[in-house]
């Protein structure tokens, strides 16, 4: 085989390594949020992206049972509840990235650096425009007021947010005045919670309620087609700590068996130009701090953020839950 030959030869087999090369991504969340980002990755780099969709719940299950034989390289997920859970389960590996660590501030990673958020939304206060006035509104504790008595919607207490809300709280002011709030939530129900926000907007809309809590993006996917929706988002504890922050994010799992490809995908995931399209495609906020928000969720106005690491979220979460069914918070 003469030298040009051997050279042809090794170039397509270096050019063949480069297109087969493939990061498998475990996801529980909704495929048409992540596609466009996974496709420009792969325009840009040309890495194959393959993803996985299901619940949070069966993908950390089955990263559990495939163990080593995992085909999975990273597990992207909703509420820093779950992905603690997921460390917890030692379903992840620690992330060596400088790229990262510049890019996502302290608050909303794991201090071991075993997961990352890639996006924030803020979990606060929404009222009826028409029969609540914003001087009315104060914060998570004062829902548990008297004068909110039959006025108040919640989302079930199954979900994660609201039990990584509670366990926020339960960090922040103690178990016995979260305990105390979360029963006069109960005692403040106009009608039994709801099985997801957009229920709870809807509610507070036909005016079955006057306030409740939601997730910022469920408004902003609401207000997007309607604009005229009579309901508005009031920052709740900026006397306090300051509103509830939760991430959407992902980490390395424990067999990935393309970490150092896994790794620069979650750093371009945190990069300025693909920040802007992962918070914009769902109303969310970057979790980078260098990328303005979409102009219809900055048109919220800005806020200040509770700043206490979100893995305290999962870490207080089954206490949470317990508090919750002691109070009667279904």
């Amino acid at each position: 085989m003469n030298k040009k030959v051997l050279l042809a030869s090794l170039l397509a087999v270096f050019a063949g390594s480069a297109a087969a090369e493939e990061i498998v991504v475990y996801s529980s969340r909704a495929e048409q949020l992540i596609k466009p980002l996974f496709d420009a990755y792969s325009k840009e780099t040309g890495v194959a992206i393959k993803v996985i969709s299901d619940k949070e719940g069966p993908l950390m299950e089955r990263l559990k049972a495939e163990g080593s034989n995992s085909p999975a390289d990273i597990f992207l997920t909703v509420d820093a509840g779950n992905l603690w859970k997921a460390e917890d389960m030692g379903l992840f590996q620690p992330v060596k990235s400088a790229v990262l660590n510049g890019n996502i501030p302290a608050n909303l990673r794991d201090p071991d650096n075993n997961w990352y958020g890639l996006s924030v939304r803020a979990r606060t206060i929404f009222y009826n425009k028409n029969t609540v006035k914003p001087a009315q509104l104060a914060s998570y504790e004062d829902l548990a007021s008297p004068k909110w008595k039959g006025k108040l919607c919640l989302r079930s207490s199954k979900n994660v947010y609201n039990q990584s809300l509670v366990a926020t709280m339960i960090a922040d002011i103690g178990p016995v005045a979260t305990e105390r709030m979360v029963k006069g939530w109960v005692n403040n129900l106009a009608t039994a919670p709801f099985g997801n926000d957009n229920a709870v907007l809807e509610a507070i809309a036909a005016g079955q309620c006057d306030v409740g809590m939601a997730n910022t993006y469920y408004y902003g996917r609401i207000v997007a087609k309607n604009p005229a929706f009579p309901v508005s988002p009031f920052w709740a504890n900026q006397a306090g700590k300051g509103t509830h922050v939760n991430v959407s994010g992902a980490g390395i799992v424990r067999y990935a068996k393309n970490v150092k490809g896994a790794v620069k995908l979650l750093e371009w995931l945190s990069s300025d130009k693909a920040q802007n399209m992962f918070a914009d495609v769902n109303f969310e906020y970057p979790a980078n701090p260098k990328v303005k928000a979409d102009a219809l969720v900055a048109s919220w106005g800005n806020f200040k953020h509770n700043l206490i690491n979100v893995k305290v979220a999962g870490s207080k979460q089954a206490e949470a839950v317990m508090l919750m069914d002691r109070v009667g918070y279904k």
